[in-house]
């Protein structure tokens, strides 16, 4: 055959190049390794998991290296921020507190002692501090801002700003450490996601898969009581729970109220997914091999509803979060002087305006869990989704 008639002939043979067949041959991929392939893929995905990993070890291995502990009161330190102005007085460093307090300060932000009063005139409005010494501070509060002097009336403006390298994150108005107090607060919180993660597995999968599988009346029966949970306030069955316990409120009270009512979300997705699965081939292969009800369901059926039942669940976790706060905030959840972030926004209401770091750091951890817990489960459920697989 001539050698231009093989080149265009369409039918003829390729010629075979080893080192083309090693660049097309690949290693198989398992689906896990895929899933892991594809969440990765992602940047949200992996900043969520990136955050979580920081506040699981900052709520779980934090506490160990804070020297203080999130009952204990000091209220010479009451509402102290993390970093604030300190007045130089002769090498000196004094601290002027919202609460027209005078405290001194080392010069790397030690918080010292509070200075003692030695007079307070209220007519003149001016109140005299004990500095040592002979040595004497007057805090002129008549001047807008309130300013302080010497013995001679001369006022004292040589001013810098430290850092609070005693409470880092600050104190409260009860003079607690506001970041032991933060730690607990999370942990309180991831608490409750564990919590939620649990009671839907268990109780929503099972309920789900058996109302999904059997059908018929049971079914219909089953639903409806799931109809029938999910339509009273969750608010309610924890009041209802504290006055079965006989008033005594707490992290109990949420976790029997989640424990009670929280499934119902997911027996639905579970449902849903059975419902489709069942009538696939390789059930019936199963049913004709004599499998029973409860063997198809946790070998054949659940297994392969994984991938949205792990995508719920990471999205229901975050609701069960800020249901936790929201109960601690109007004082149904974990009660004083166990911290919570929801106690804790609710502690900082009084000093709002004085203290706003108080309320931003709690709503800033919880909003940072929220989102880290909606990125992993926004990349899960891209990664689980079979239609995206290449």
């Amino acid at each position: 055959m001539p050698e231009d008639l093989h080149v265009n002939d369409p039918w003829a043979p390729l010629e075979i190049d080893k080192d083309d067949r090693e660049k097309i041959w690949s290693q198989s991929s398992s689906f896990a390794k895929d899933v892991w392939y594809r969440f990765t893929r992602k940047p949200t995905s992996l900043l969520g998991l990136f955050l979580l990993v920081v506040l699981v070890l900052f709520c779980v291995l934090g506490p160990s290296f804070v020297p203080h502990s999130y009952e204990v009161q000091n209220l010479n330190f009451v509402n102290i921020p993390p970093t604030f102005n300190v007045y130089n007085v002769e090498g000196r460093y004094i601290y002027l507190t919202p609460n027209l307090k005078l405290i001194e300060v080392a010069e790397d932000g030690t918080l010292l002692a509070p200075l003692a009063r030695i007079n307070d005139d209220g007519m003149k409005k001016r109140t005299t501090f004990d500095m040592g010494g002979g040595a004497e501070l007057v805090l002129n509060y008549k001047a807008k801002p309130p300013q302080l002097e010497d013995s001679e009336r001369n006022a004292i403006t040589d001013m810098r700003q430290v850092r609070n390298k005693t409470y880092p994150l600050g104190t409260d108005n009860l003079g607690r450490d506001m970041l032991i107090r933060l730690m607990m607060g999370m942990r309180i919180s991831l608490l409750i996601a564990l919590i939620a993660a649990a009671v839907n597995l268990v109780i929503g999968i099972l309920y789900g898969g058996v109302s999904g599988y059997i059908g018929g009346t049971l079914d219909t029966v089953m639903m409806r009581v799931v109809d029938i949970v999910s339509t009273i306030p969750l608010t309610l069955y924890v009041i209802l729970i504290q006055v079965l316990m006989g008033g005594s409120s707490g992290i109990l009270s949420i976790v029997i109220a989640l424990g009670t009512v929280y499934w119902v979300n997911m027996a639905r997705v579970v449902r849903g997914e059975i419902l489709s699965l069942k009538e696939q081939e390789f059930v019936h292969a199963a049913r004709t091999l004599g499998s029973g009800t409860w063997r198809i369901l946790t070998t054949h059926l659940i297994p392969n509803a994984m991938g949205p039942i792990i995508v719920t669940v990471t999205m229901l976790i975050p609701n069960a979060i800020f249901i936790e706060a929201f109960m601690s905030f109007i004082g149904l959840g974990v009660m004083p002087p166990m911290a919570s972030l929801g106690t804790m926004c609710n502690d900082a209401l009084s000093t709002l305006r004085s203290s706003p770091y108080q309320l931003f750091l709690p709503a800033l951890a919880i909003c940072l869990t929220m989102i880290a817990f909606n990125f992993v489960g926004d990349g899960l459920r891209d990664a689980l989704d079979p239609k995206l697989r290449k």
